[in-house]
Order: C-alpha cells, then sequence, then structure tokens
C-alpha cells in the first residue's frame, strides 16, 4: 500500500481526468467540421450536438484520441489513490473496489488506442470494433460497480453517506444510457442515414452520460484528498 500522503495526491487523478476530458470535447468540438461514416458525410461539425466520438476522426483525431487515453490513465491512477487512502476499508473491499470502478478508465483507453475508424458503434444492429467496446465499457460499466462499490463504502463510516449517494448513481447511469443508445444511431440496419435531429440528440444524451459518470469519480477524488488532509 502506498503512503497516505502519496495517495492522497494520487487520488486527485480522479478529478483531472474528467476535467481534462471534458475540456477537449468542448474545445474540439468547435474546430471539427464533422465526419464521414461508411460514405456518409454527416456535417457541420458541433461541440454539443455530434457524438464525442465524432471528434476522434478527422483533423481532431490525434487530439481526442489523446484526450482518451491520458483521461483514463489519470482517473485509473485516481481510483487506486483514493481507495487506497482509505485505510479503514477492509483490504477485499478496497480491491474490488477498485477493480470494477477501474473497468471504466480502461475503457478510455481502449477507446483512445484504437483506430478511429471503427466508430461505427451501431450500424447494422451490431457494435463495431474495439472503440466501440470502450466506449461502451466506459459509460455502461459503472451501472454495476457504482452499485458494489457503493454497498462497500458504506460499510465505513466516514464513507457511509458517499457510499449512498454512490448507490443512486447506479440507476441514474443506466437510464442516461438507455436514452444514449435509443438516439444514437448514426445509421439504420438498411444504412440509410438517420434523421439528424436523431443523430444530436444522441449527440446531447452521450454528453450528459459522461458528465454523470465523470461527476461521481470527480466527487469520489476530491473527498479521498480533502478527507485525508492532515
Amino acid at each position: 500500500m502506498a503512503p497516505e500522503g502519496t495517495s492522497r495526491w494520487l487520488a486527485l487523478g480522479a478529478v483531472a481526468g474528467p476535467i481534462l476530458f471534458t475540456r477537449s470535447w468542448v474545445v474540439l468540438g468547435f474546430f471539427s467540421p464533422g465526419y464521414s461514416l461508411l460514405d456518409t458525410q454527416i456535417a457541420p461539425g458541433s461541440g454539443i450536438l455530434l457524438p464525442i466520438s465524432a471528434l476522434t476522426i478527422g483533423r481532431t483525431g490525434p487530439f481526442m484520441n489523446t484526450a482518451f487515453v491520458l483521461s483514463g490513465l489519470l482517473l485509473l491512477i485516481g481510483i487506486i489513490g483514493a481507495f487506497q487512502s482509505i485505510r479503514e476499508m477492509d483490504p477485499n473491499a478496497r480491491w474490488s473496489s477498485m477493480v470494477l470502478l477501474a473497468l471504466s478508465p480502461i475503457g478510455a483507453l481502449a477507446a483512445g488506442l484504437s483506430a478511429p475508424q471503427t466508430l461505427s458503434l451501431y450500424a447494422g444492429g451490431f457494435a463495431l470494433g474495439v472503440h466501440a467496446e470502450g466506449l461502451l465499457l466506459t459509460v455502461a460499466s459503472p451501472v454495476v460497480s457504482f452499485l458494489i462499490a457503493g454497498l462497500l463504502l458504506r460499510s465505513v463510516p466516514r464513507w457511509q453517506r458517499f457510499g449512498s449517494w454512490l448507490l443512486l448513481g447506479s440507476p441514474v447511469t443506466l437510464l442516461l444510457l438507455v436514452l444514449f443508445l435509443a438516439t444514437f444511431n448514426p445509421l439504420d440496419i438498411g444504412g440509410v442515414r438517420q434523421p439528424l435531429m436523431l443523430l444530436r440528440l444522441g449527440g446531447m444524451a452521450e454528453r450528459g452520460l459522461f458528465l454523470e459518470v465523470h461527476a461521481w469519480f470527480v466527487a469520489l477524488g476530491w473527498l479521498a484528498f480533502s478527507r485525508s488532509a492532515g
């Protein structure tokens, strides 16, 4: 186990990672001209309406993929640091929580390291490519990990309240995930372009989902940092 002072500062990675990721898609969205998917050009670009993964293609691709990787690494470090700082937590519970919550940043790493041409999440009704699978792992794994980590944190007196709130994060994440999957479908089964409004709703739903998931990690990292002070 790392020294408490070191773990405390490492926990801030759970704050820095989501902030880096959010700032990246906000800023890069203003420079994206749109994207091409299976010979279909979807333009113009948008910092709010089009999918975040669209930024991994074209001129913004190297920067957004780097943001996926760096934010994933920072978040992974932050999760480890946060739980290492909770000294009174049972070791088995600590490792279980770390492993489950680590699935989200691992998904971000996979999404950022994969070829951006695998953007097509649901063309033909199937998930395609490592990028899509990594993206789904990033936002879907918290449905389970928030639930289990919340239950385990409730056994720690100082973290009981946050654990109770984290339990709420599981159904909220599930609802936002369902909304995202229901609206983000760039191409239908027949290969015909979906109405642009539906695609834009999917882009907004994806951003809302990422913001909600990352907000819980930011809270975890900041609480671990502040509660370990002194």
